[in-house]
């Protein structure tokens, strides 16, 4: 790869992420704007220090990676429809806090997000890390026997778990600082191959997460079991992950089409605010979903 001209990059660890320095995003050309893409594919999230940015300043930023993805159920900030404040209150105590399990945004939508946009608002003292995994280095370090097994695999996504009617992963959402939108319409299920190609590198990548995962096409959730939890457990060895200390003003960005992430709970009676932004994406495509079906979905 050719050297970076208009920012520095530094990976954080040896399989995922990277620091990027030497930039103000409030001043972006086309140049620089192709670099920090070109750093977000090769890395696949990249992280922004001391950032002296605006709301307005933030979306702007964040509309230089495509338009902004549908938020249906959690409510965005009023002044800024694109946004959704990310907030656990120091009275917040021993709950269940908003992205405390391992996930990819939104997967149970048709079209999910291509990116996510992560800004440090209030940030606790210590805790309240964010740790990423690398799915396509997880699908690439599978075996040649278990690729085969599940490359023609259909994953069912869904909202449910967590926005359904039902019990929620998420505890008592009424007591929370976030307005959660409980809804029906969560229960609707959604396919995804579970082997996913990278519309921009060809890579491959696992298209799975405990939260919205809920089964494999043709086979009962109990069935589907076995073969999530050895994916999950495969996909989050340390090996494949990094870790982000927040501070004010930090920004991450990661690529939701393979990676997840998961936020750590450890800051019981601190204030954790961030203000998240998606990207929209593109239904997807893999072994078990060639590009030709996909395109004729999308065309739909």
């Amino acid at each position: 790869m050719s050297e970076y001209k208009r920012i520095t990059v530094a990976p954080i660890s040896g399989t995922i992420g990277a620091e990027i320095s030497d930039v103000d995003l409030k001043d972006l050309d086309k140049e620089t704007i192709a670099e920090i893409r070109r750093a977000f594919l090769e890395n696949t999230v990249v992280f922004f220090r001391d950032q002296e940015l605006t709301t307005p300043e933030y979306i702007s930023f964040a509309s230089q990676f495509g338009p902004f993805g549908v938020e249906p159920y959690v409510k965005t900030m009023d002044e800024y429809p694109e946004v959704i404040a990310v907030l656990k209150e120091a009275s917040e105590v021993k709950t269940i806090n908003f992205g405390g399990q391992w996930h990819s945004d939104w997967s149970f939508q048709q079209c999910p997000p291509l990116a996510t946009i992560l800004r440090g608002i209030d940030i606790p003292p210590y805790g309240g890390d964010t740790l990423f995994a690398n799915m396509t280095l997880a699908y690439e370090t599978l075996s040649d026997g278990m690729k085969q097994i599940i490359e023609p695999l259909i994953a069912i996504h869904s909202a449910r778990r967590p926005y359904g009617t039902g019990k929620s992963l998420l505890g008592d959402t009424d007591k929370k600082a976030m307005t959660i939108i409980r809804s029906e319409d969560a229960h609707e299920e959604i396919e995804h191959p579970l082997v996913r190609t990278h519309p921009e590198t060809g890579e491959k990548s696992l298209y799975v997460n405990p939260v919205y995962t809920i089964r494999l096409k043709g086979m009962s959730e109990g069935d589907s079991r076995e073969i999530l939890q050895k994916l999950f457990k495969h996909s989050l060895q340390e090996a494949f992950t990094c870790r982000f200390r927040w501070h004010n003003k930090s920004i991450a960005m990661w690529d939701n089409r393979c990676a997840m992430h998961f936020a750590l709970n450890d800051y019981d009676g601190f204030r954790r605010e961030l203000h998240r932004i998606t990207i929209a994406g593109e239904i997807p495509f893999g072994p078990a979903m060639p590009k030709e079906e996909r395109d004729r979905l999308q065309s739909v």
